[in-house]
């Protein structure tokens, strides 16, 4: 589809949602709804709840620009429903998007591509852990196996913290991940069409890079291009393009990793929908790249379409 006939098309900007992500998935919503206005697309925000199938009909929305983060629309669920309702939409499909979500079996399909994850166990409601057991001690990561934006995730440094940090993460899932705690770097990849685009680092101002971290202004710092060496850089970019393309994704994504002073390449994960605000990572790596924001917008809106053919 041509972006004139884009531009001839009802576009839904799909945001909010039913997860613990709904105002960041708000604030995408909002920016990506005002750059599609600004250049001139038919566009409307769609409050994503239980009714959704009846927003989009009386909506008449005939495209659909997703800008949610977390479960019932980062997972599948929302890409499935498109699917059925026969309205092309931005992003992964069904099956990338929910291996994306679920980070235990995403782990599998990387393992099995030969990208590097961290030492890691699952566990499931009602299961214990013994860290030495385990075949790694302390520290570890607890973290939920399907949320986004580091929600219900935990350093544990300590046997105390152990069952706290269980407790939290089952709060929002049934299958928990416990992984190996590696020291690293923070470095995360831009994916645009399937391309990367570039890499950036972000340093927190402190030791982990929790929600409000990700979301609050000045509690992290930024740094374009990540200062790696050249070689280290391109095999980072080249990772991350293998992540978003083993797991079948599409369009446009972001792959987190961690970098050791050894030069070894953790991945971490890779999202599928990831933030667009003002603080968001994607679209500053764009702008480096030579992408402006309505730019970015306008490449990813023009790449909307079903993904199952039938």
């Amino acid at each position: 589809m041509t972006r004139e006939d884009m531009k001839r098309k009802r576009i839904g900007v799909l945001m909010g949602g039913l997860s613990a992500e709904r105002e960041v998935s708000l604030n995408s919503g909002r920016a990506v709804l005002g750059a599609l206005l600004e250049m001139g697309y038919q566009a409307v925000a769609v409050d994503v709840g239980r009714d959704i199938a009846e927003r989009l009909a009386s909506e008449r929305i005939e495209v659909a620009f997703i800008c949610l983060h977390g479960r019932l629309g980062e997972d599948g669920t929302i890409q499935g429903l498109l699917e059925v309702m026969g309205i092309p939409y931005t992003g992964s499909g069904v099956l990338a998007s929910a291996l994306a979500m679920n980070k235990v079996v995403a782990k599998v399909v990387f393992a099995a591509s030969g990208l590097t994850v961290a030492p890691y166990r699952v566990l499931r409601s009602g299961d214990s852990f013994d860290p030495e057991e385990a075949g790694f001690g302390l520290p570890v990561v607890v973290k939920p196996s399907q949320e986004g934006s580091s929600v219900g995730v935990s350093i544990v440094r300590a046997d105390l913290e152990l069952a706290p940090a269980l407790t939290l993460a089952w709060t929002y899932d049934d299958e928990i991940l416990v992984e190996k705690y590696i020291k690293g770097r923070e470095i995360q990849v831009g994916i645009l069409n399937d391309r990367a685009l570039g890499a950036i680092e972000i340093v927190p101002k402190r030791e982990f890079y929790d929600f409000e971290a990700k979301y609050t202004a000045g509690m992290a710092e930024h740094i374009l291009p990540a200062p790696l060496p050249q070689p280290l850089y391109d095999s980072v970019l080249r990772q991350g393009e293998r992540a978003h393309c083993c797991l079948g994704c599409a369009g446009y994504s972001r792959v987190d990793f961690l970098v050791t002073e050894e030069a070894e390449c953790y991945l971490l994960e890779v999202n599928t929908l990831p933030g667009m605000t003002a603080l968001s990572l994607l679209p500053e790596i764009a702008q480096g790249a030579g992408y402006g924001f309505t730019t970015l917008v306008e490449e990813i809106v023009s790449s909307a379409a079903l993904k199952i053919k039938g």
